[in-house]
């Protein structure tokens, strides 16, 4: 039975049962930054990525996050006009399409959005990349990182502890290979996902609870045991198939998805 190390230092199998425990640490920072404004690696059109720097999210736990946005207009009206395919590129759960996606707009990437237009963050440049040192990075709180130059994702990741991340892009036509290996690649169906394992890939798979996990992917510890991403980090793209039960106020439509493919 194959065993996995989370980043706290606990062990768990593949059936998720944790089978050695170390305690783990976290860091905090306190500041907000633009990692990257240019055009989206998907369709050219004019994006911004924005890093803040605390969370109170419980699930992910204390992570950098980024929001991958639409740099001319808010998240609101990019969905709303169907402009979201610049950061969402492929995604079937996008908002725009009345998607499964569990982002409420409204809320924090509208905020971050708006903040920005504010001039709230700064430009990075290497003097800020300290405030980094020790920290957990989540590619794309909103947003798909395949839509970001994998330059600007290399970049973080050398000066960062360890990071998350997960792209619906593998099919798309201005796909970086690269992405890959910094993000689970998101799958929709058992097909999907075992394709992508053919290719190296490792997955991200979303399922609805009469769905079976397949032979070889991990159930998310944060389902199982309450464990944070931060003390997770099994979504690093290089470690595990993940596999998770929809859940949340998207569960509905998800469900209506899943019987569509």
């Amino acid at each position: 039975m194959s065993t996995f190390k989370l980043n706290n230092g606990l062990v768990v199998n593949s059936e998720s049962e944790i089978v050695h425990s170390v305690p783990g640490k976290k860091s905090t920072a306190k500041k907000g930054y633009v990692l990257y404004k240019g055009p989206s690696v998907l369709d050219k059109a004019p994006i911004v990525v924005i890093a803040t720097m605390s969370t109170a999210n419980d699930k992910t736990g204390d992570m950098v996050q980024t929001w991958i946005m639409r740099e001319d207009v808010s998240p609101l009206e990019a969905s709303a006009k169907k402009l979201d395919s610049s950061v969402c590129g492929m995604c079937p759960h996008r908002t725009s399409l009345n998607g499964a996606c569990y982002v409420t707009l409204h809320q924090a990437p509208l905020s971050v959005w708006k903040s920005y237009k504010k001039g709230n963050y700064k430009d990075l440049d290497s003097r800020d990349l300290v405030h980094f040192a020790g920290r957990h990075i989540r590619l794309g709180s909103y947003g798909d990182p395949a839509a970001v130059p994998f330059e600007v994702w290399q970049n973080m990741i050398n000066h960062t502890q360890g990071n998350t991340g997960y792209t619906h892009q593998i099919h798309h036509k201005n796909f970086d290979h690269r992405i890959a290996t910094i993000c689970q690649i998101s799958a929709d169906t058992e097909k999907q996902a075992i394709t992508a394992w053919s290719k190296g890939y490792k997955t991200f798979r979303v399922k609805t609870p009469n769905m079976r996990r397949l032979e070889g992917e991990i159930t998310c510890v944060n389902t199982t045991h309450n464990i944070s991403c931060l003390d997770c980090g099994l979504c690093d793209g290089k470690r595990a198939n993940v596999v998770i039960d929809v859940h949340g106020r998207s569960a509905k439509r998800f469900d209506k998805f899943e019987r569509i493919i």
